[in-house]
């Protein structure tokens, strides 16, 4: 009887710690879940056969059959169900069900890009890609002397609006199990934020640290501390945010599957204070505005292709392959409204180098339409653009996809090996041969100015200003091989303009000399957008 309660005992407790370590969801939907059963099951039985062995002091022998009738029972039983699940999974697979895989996602095929994305405002363009705001929040961290040897930076980055404004946020997480040992009481001490805009960043320095972290080792690691307080919930991909005054939560999607991990879908959002421990559950229609990544893109990714590969059935997305595309390699991320949004292009399912189109997604409610622009697959606009420069060796990020002068074009930076944005480039999607690279330092609008030419961009007829001038004084230097005017007119107004404006007009200006000229409104020195 001893022995028996003993071997219980230890089997509860293989139990336990294979459940701790592997944080299977308690639902048989899960591919987890079933993992998880199998590899208990097997451990278990081979507990209970070591029982059955005994040692004469040279060899092994059996004191009674090691695979009996009960063991026999249940490996037949292991069987058969692993077959039925086979089947499940065969009849939810897309070769009988490709109508159900097609409507995952439900797409706007009707999109109008002028109408539904309005002009470009480069006070709200994301210039930094992900990399470029890594080195600056390591920089950040690497001025802390007094934190950089107890956490390190978390390679989150989580793109959201915050106040309006496009950033990227990551936390502190901790260095190691010492680091988490010595530190775990108080938790980690803040998260960097970084303005995907102005490549401006900081360290938050929190009151109480966050406890809660993917880096903790035991009850405090955030996987563990969710999968005891949501044991039969399936998690999805999880995000670092902030809300709008700056508290640090984690967003946890909740998945549900069709049949065995087949066909998922985003079913419920978890917000989880780190600081705290606490978090609610909601449903995917009552998530708090503030929330921007409710989605995961790579499933957005997956329903996309879906939607593009059995709209006319199974059969045909192997053999015709009738009407059949597919998204591109790569995604972007814009805002549009209080929202973020996914961006990939839409290609033939046979490669080549240009798209039929694309898709806009919000990642906070799945609302996804698709625009039909055919025009220049994004890596070839990067190679395009790299092309301008290419005695350089610079590098272009992944395109912006803009609405500029009301035309989609592709907006991308050029870096250096050091990962510094050296140059911009605007492509124009439905003929990529058109590029301009611009040297960054002369800004953003500049380098659109000088991609348009003399069209007047991003300015509302409130903003606009357009009037003749007397010029009183008038300057000329010479920036990055570029000739700059510097103009002072009778009213005592200052301006600046380049020469690439008007050749014919702007070096024989002199004192006395009217320009009409447009410009936005604004304080300080003026920059002329136009000279008539």
């Amino acid at each position: 009887m001893k022995k028996k309660i003993i071997k219980i005992v230890i089997m509860v407790i293989v139990a336990f710690l294979l459940y701790f370590f592997m944080l299977p969801p308690l639902n048989i939907s899960s591919p987890l879940f079933w993992s998880f059963l199998f590899m208990l099951v097997v451990i278990l039985l081979g507990i209970s056969m070591v029982d059955k062995l005994g040692f004469n002091g040279v060899t092994l022998y059996t004191k009674e059959p090691v695979v009996n009738k009960p063991v026999k029972i249940i490996l037949i039983a292991i069987g058969v169900l692993f077959v039925g699940l086979i089947l499940i999974n065969i009849i939810n697979s897309p070769i009988f069900n490709s109508k159900a895989y097609y409507e995952r996602i439900a797409i706007n095929e009707d999109g109008n890009f002028t109408q539904d994305v309005k002009e470009v405002d480069f006070n709200q363009v994301p210039l930094l890609d992900r990399d470029s705001s890594e080195k600056l929040g390591d920089r950040v961290m690497g001025q802390m002397s007094d934190l950089v040897s107890q956490f390190v930076v978390s390679n989150q980055y989580t793109q959201i609006n915050y106040n309006e404004e496009i950033v990227r946020v990551t936390p502190l997480e901790y260095a190691d199990i010492i680091r988490y040992i010595t530190n775990r009481k108080n938790g980690t001490e803040g998260y960097i934020i970084v303005n995907s805009v102005t490549g401006k960043s900081e360290l938050v320095r929190l009151e109480q640290g966050m406890k809660y972290m993917p880096s903790a080792i035991l009850f405090e690691k955030l996987e563990r501390k969710l999968r005891f307080d949501y044991p039969t919930e399936i998690f999805g991909e999880m995000n670092f945010e902030i809300d709008n005054s700056g508290n640090p939560y984690w967003i946890v999607s909740t998945i549900k599957y069709v049949g065995i991990g087949l066909r998922p879908e985003v079913n419920g959002v978890i917000i989880f204070d780190p600081i705290t421990g606490n978090s609610q559950k909601y449903d995917v229609g009552e998530v708090p505005a503030w929330v921007d990544h409710v989605y995961p893109a790579s499933l957005i990714i997956s329903q996309t292709n879906d939607w593009g590969k059995y709209k006319n059935g199974f059969l045909n997305s192997i053999f015709g392959q009738k009407e059949v595309v597919a998204t591109t390699q790569g995604y972007n991320y814009i805002k549009l409204g209080d929202d973020i949004y996914l961006y990939t292009g839409i290609t033939s399912v046979i490669s080549d180098e240009s798209n039929i189109g694309f898709i806009l997604t919000n990642l906070r409610t799945k609302e996804t339409t698709f625009y039909q622009v055919p025009g220049a697959e994004e890596y070839s606009a990067m190679a395009s653009a790299e092309g301008q420069v290419q005695q350089m060796k610079y590098t272009s990020t992944f395109p912006l996809l803009i609405n500029l002068n009301g035309k989609p074009t592709y907006l991308v930076s050029l870096k250096d090996n050091a990962g510094l944005v050296k140059m911009y480039g605007f492509i124009d999607v439905q003929d990529y041969q058109k590029v301009v690279v611009t040297d960054a330092s002369e800004g953003i609008e500049q380098a659109a100015r000088n991609y348009l030419g003399d069209a007047e961009i991003n300015i509302s007829q409130e903003d606009l200003v357009i009037e003749d001038i007397v010029i009183q004084t008038i300057t000329s230097g010479v920036i990055d091989g570029e000739t700059k005017y510097y103009i002072t007119d009778t009213n005592g107004n200052r301006y600046k303009a380049s020469i690439k404006l008007n050749e014919d007009k702007l070096p024989y200006a002199t004192a006395g000399t009217t320009l009409n000229i447009s410009y936005r409104k604004g304080e300080g020195v003026i920059e002329i957008i136009k000279v008539n």
